[in-house]
């Protein structure tokens, strides 16, 4: 579809809206991460969707938002109608045993977004202002330090990749906001208690859940900042008090 490189924002804000529409599809997500082609749903540890059935959230989640992608599609290129063979996402599922192990992989998605946006940044400008081939390009960054190729675009195109849209450097963020008053043992269930919730209970939450604002935004997701200001996100369940 010749999107535009290093980043097409039509594009991206096209995979965020389809993005947006799965989490507000799934409650049970606490947070996503997007960034290039690729989403990551994070799903509460507690979670009991489709039994927990791992080929059955794989195939469900990359079919809906394969759907909500190609609805979407107009929205965000009415110039450019959408032919066969159509757009198709593919997923897994993968269970990370402890939460600051699901913060590390968070954290290690929005590193690489910014890794390889810094890269493209570089090798399109030098391909489309240097006047670089594309072979030629590549071969001048191989062992480029991020030093480098920062050098290189504010000395040779007069670009400060500070001042690039935080959407490309960062990724893209989408959680849950709740009331500040709305304590995480009404949002996850009382993480000292031993009672199960009912199933009168567990649906108020899901209701409570479904009319929750979802934030999306550019942020940092690496330092404690984000994670301190919504402890909520990844607050142990009833009953459970987790392990770090």
């Amino acid at each position: 579809y010749s999107f535009t490189k290093p980043n097409d924002l039509r594009g991206l804000a096209l995979l965020n809206a389809a993005a947006l529409q799965v989490v507000k599809a799934f409650p049970d997500v606490v947070v996503a991460y997007g960034q290039s082609d690729e989403y990551s749903f994070v799903l509460h540890e507690g979670t009991s969707l489709f039994d927990r059935r791992a080929a059955k959230l794989a195939t469900t989640f990359a079919a809906t938002f394969t759907a909500e992608y190609c609805m979407l599609w107009p929205e965000h290129f009415p110039d450019q109608p959408l032919t066969r063979p159509w757009p198709s996402f593919d997923g897994r599922c993968v269970a990370y045993p402890k939460r600051r192990i699901l913060r590390d992989y968070l954290s290690w998605r929005q590193a690489d977004c910014h890794i390889n946006n810094l890269y493209n940044t570089t090798f399109w400008n030098l391909v489309r202002q240097g006047g670089m081939t594309q072979t030629d390009a590549e071969e001048s960054l191989k062992g480029s330090l991020s030093s480098d190729k920062n050098e290189i675009l504010f000395s040779r195109f007069g670009i400060n990749y500070n001042n690039e849209p935080e959407i490309c450097r960062k990724g893209t963020v989408m959680y849950r906001a709740y009331d500040s008053a709305l304590t995480i043992a009404s949002i996850n269930g009382d993480a000292t208690g031993s009672e199960v919730l009912s199933k009168t209970q567990m649906e108020k939450e899901r209701k409570r859940k479904l009319k929750a604002e979802v934030k999306v935004e550019h942020i940092d997701l690496i330092g404690d900042a984000f994670w301190d200001a919504r402890p909520y996100i990844l607050a142990p369940g009833r009953g459970d008090r987790g392990d770090e």
